[in-house]
């Protein structure tokens, strides 16, 4: 302020300084005018200029703080997000390994079974096949005894009928 003061009285007295002659100049009273009227404006309009810039500064820095405050909490909310995507990343690879295992063992558990039951129907057509054996040479049995005796007379021997058994048979 007072360089501005210092500024406007140099440059007055050189812009209002007269050539010699004329006698007297109101210099003293113009600047004395001057730092009356800069000293009254300044004391209307200090406070208030300097409350307001004062209100200014305290509102953006409050804005200031908000807006690190909320980059503070999206950091925070960063790191738990990803630290949560690397906890679903880790249950994914162990649920992935696990579900390996387990389809693993359902697969090996499954083809034993299918072994028993092949085992079992392998076991089940034999016995089948050697009771249809048995029932085809006993129904070959009967139909040949029975016409044999129907055809032949009664004279003929047990030894002729086992002969034509054991042929039938073979």
């Amino acid at each position: 302020m007072i360089k501005i003061l210092l500024l406007s009285l140099m440059v007055s007295t050189y812009a209002l300084a007269s050539g010699g002659g004329e006698g007297g100049t109101d210099i003293v009273q113009r600047t004395v005018n001057f730092a009356l009227f800069a000293g009254l404006i300044w004391y209307l309009i200090a406070e208030p200029a300097k409350a307001f810039f004062k209100g200014r500064s305290q509102g953006i820095a409050d804005e200031l703080q908000k807006v690190k405050d909320r980059l503070k909490e999206s950091d925070e909310l960063k790191k738990e997000a990803l630290a949560k995507v690397k906890e679903a990343e880790k249950f994914a690879a162990d649920l992935q390994e696990s579900s390996k295992k387990e389809n693993k063992v359902l697969n090996d558990s499954i083809m034993a079974q299918c072994e028993k039951d092949l085992v079992n129907l392998a076991k089940s057509q034999k016995t089948h096949m050697e009771f249809e054996q048995r029932k085809m040479v006993r129904e070959v049995v009967e139909n040949t005894i029975t016409k044999l005796l129907s055809d032949s007379s009664s004279d003929f021997d047990k030894e002729a009928m086992a002969n034509v058994i054991l042929k039938k048979v073979a």
